[in-house]
């Protein structure tokens, strides 16, 4: 095999920007070659687009069609884990959208499943790994040099999105048809990195407002307080409703302090660990010689064509994925950690109480209300919070 062929389950907004990405050349070891969308006006956009494709009413009748090799999944968050659980029984390579899902529980069996099929090549479009800033972060971060982590703070509210928005489309911001809010469609990148870059916390205690600034039932406004298992603090801010908003991701370290914002990686060494400082400084308002480094970055930034061309890779050689799709599920325990937090208005430890999740999500599904409407199709390739 020397191209992959590939379906997609959901033609919106990001299947149509992954099939775009395929069918201008940017994705050579990918060919299209089947879509599959519930709504007619979906599929008939899909076969204007792309000559040749087959269209679908059913996901599952695509999946069995014989005509595809791999397959992307670009539906309401919900239904993530189901199709790939269905493409991984059928021995499809798989890429899910984020995030994973909504809650841990059917994460969980989502990658129990993948394990049984090492066969399959299942990764997540997190996207955001491929930024050059970002890795540069991480390594630094991970490599020991500068000690323990000390505090980390996210500011990301640069999601701004008006009320047309969200009434672009019927399961946009209900607890229904897509589980939540910012944390669930915005966010899924920024809370998988912070954890990719700084580990995964062991409390959270969340302060969420619901439809604060929009007419929507889930969150818009959100302020999170996160502890680690060393000591270390984090705090966690975003929203959809400030218009031009604020990316400063900051991670206070022993010997260091970084500061990823929309101006580059900023990075101020200490000549000497802060706690040997304070050990052994005699000044009462001493402080540790700092210097700013120049950080040296690749400029790689690939974004989607990037976590596709590796899992292309993935599948014909075996090279790594960008994120294997095992990982998302801490992205959402960080998620479900937030949203319970605020549900039952207290501090909650991490891994959260799965079950008691899902009942509290389930009551806020009982008293959801859908909306209707036209779909809306929009670009969404400048809306990555900031980080091109």
């Amino acid at each position: 095999m020397d191209k992959i062929r590939v379906g997609i389950i959901g033609y919106g907004n990001m299947g149509s920007g992954h099939a775009g990405n395929i069918r201008e050349g940017k994705c050579p070891e990918l060919v299209l070659t089947a879509v599959a969308d519930i709504l007619p006006v979906r599929r008939a956009a899909a076969e204007q687009d792309n000559a040749g494709v087959h269209t679908f009413d059913d996901a599952i009748t695509m999946l069995d069609s014989g005509e595809i090799d791999a397959c992307i999944i670009s539906v309401p968050h919900y239904d993530h884990p189901r199709y790939a659980i269905a493409c991984m029984e059928r021995g499809i390579h798989v890429m899910v959208e984020k995030p994973a899902g909504v809650y841990t529980k059917q994460v969980r069996e989502m990658n129990e499943v993948a394990a049984k099929h090492p066969e399959v090549k299942f990764g997540m479009m997190f996207n955001q790994r491929t930024n050059c800033i970002y890795r540069k972060m991480r390594e630094l971060v991970q490599s020991g040099k500068y000690g323990q982590l000390r505090r980390s703070v996210w500011i990301i509210t640069n999601w701004y999105r008006p009320q047309a928005y969200y009434d672009s489309g019927n399961w946009r911001a209900t607890w229904s048809g897509e589980g939540g809010g910012v944390l669930l469609n915005q966010c899924p990148h920024q809370l998988d990195m912070w954890q990719w870059i700084c580990g995964m916390p062991v409390k959270i205690d969340a302060h969420l407002q619901f439809g604060k600034w929009h007419d929507i039932e889930v969150e818009d406004d959100v302020t999170a307080y996160a502890e680690y298992e060393n000591g270390a603090t984090g705090v966690f801010i975003t929203t959809t409703g400030d218009a031009y908003g604020t990316n400063r991701f900051e991670v206070q370290m022993d010997r260091a302090k970084l500061v990823a914002d929309e101006t580059g990686l900023h990075v101020w060494e200490f000549e000497m660990s802060e706690p040997e400082f304070s050990r052994t400084n005699t000044v009462p308002f001493g402080a540790p010689t700092v210097t700013e480094l120049a950080i040296e970055l690749d400029g790689q930034n690939p974004q989607h064509v990037g976590v596709l061309n590796a899992w292309a890779g993935a599948i014909l050689r075996g090279t790594p994925l960008v994120a294997d799709g095992s990982e998302g599920i801490k992205g959402v325990t960080i998620s479900n950690a937030m949203h319970l937090s605020a549900f039952l208005g207290k501090p909650v430890t991490l891994p959260v109480d799965e079950d008691l999740y899902y009942e509290e999500l389930q009551k806020r599904v009982a008293t959801s209300h859908a909306k209707t409407g036209e779909q809306v199709f929009s670009d969404t390739s400048n809306t990555y919070g900031g980080t091109k």
